[in-house]
């Protein structure tokens, strides 16, 4: 089967987009157009590299094209962690396992715990990187008592949720509670009911 690339100058690497680069996918994260007096315009990019997860970044001219990455999503399920490798399997089929190192998804291992389903990213026929729900519920694991009155003031504490994450939420969280959080941005945004 052959598939016929689009190629993308240096002014359509938007916020969002993914493309090749010396072999390697990339997901543009940051994009600036800069228009300089006596010089060619530029572009400013920050990028994500989606094998290793590094972030890099880049400065593109007129000269500059390319292919754009044929990514295809597939829903898969976190399994376990074992010895710094995060094990997945395929939704639905799981005999089909893939692990990923913690340096390849960042960031977004402190938010995974057993049964968690994310999006994987399968670049040509290499599975590439996972993204994560927007929000996850967590267990409560351990919470300071909340005293009479605090609630009325408003302020926060710190509680542990089910896989060790540690975040600050309102002083009416307690142990037991199931709690939503946000995981681009690490914060609580809700209470979800108790299961």
């Amino acid at each position: 089967m052959i598939h016929y690339f689009s190629m993308l100058s240096y002014t359509e690497l938007n916020k969002g987009v993914m493309f090749v680069m010396d072999g390697e996918p990339y997901l543009v994260l940051e994009y600036t157009f800069l228009r300089m007096q006596q010089r060619k315009p530029t572009v400013q990019t920050k990028l994500k590299n989606l094998i290793t997860g590094k972030i890099v970044q880049k400065s593109f001219q007129g000269s500059d094209a390319f292919e754009e990455a044929e990514i295809d999503k597939m829903p898969m399920m976190f399994l376990y962690e074992n010895r710094g490798n995060y094990w997945f399997c395929e939704k639905g089929n799981p005999k089909n396992r893939i692990s990923f190192k913690v340096e390849q998804i960042a960031d977004q291992a402190k938010y995974l715990k057993p049964n968690t389903e994310v999006m994987a990213y399968k670049f040509g026929e290499k599975i590439i990187n996972i993204e994560l729900p927007v929000k996850i519920d967590y267990k409560v694991v351990e919470a300071p008592p909340s005293y009479k009155g605090d609630t009325a003031t408003g302020g926060s504490k710190t509680v542990v949720l089910e896989n060790g994450l540690q975040i600050q939420v309102p002083m009416f969280i307690n142990v037991d509670d199931i709690i939503r959080v946000n995981t681009s941005t690490g914060e609580y945004t809700e209470r979800a009911e108790k299961k």
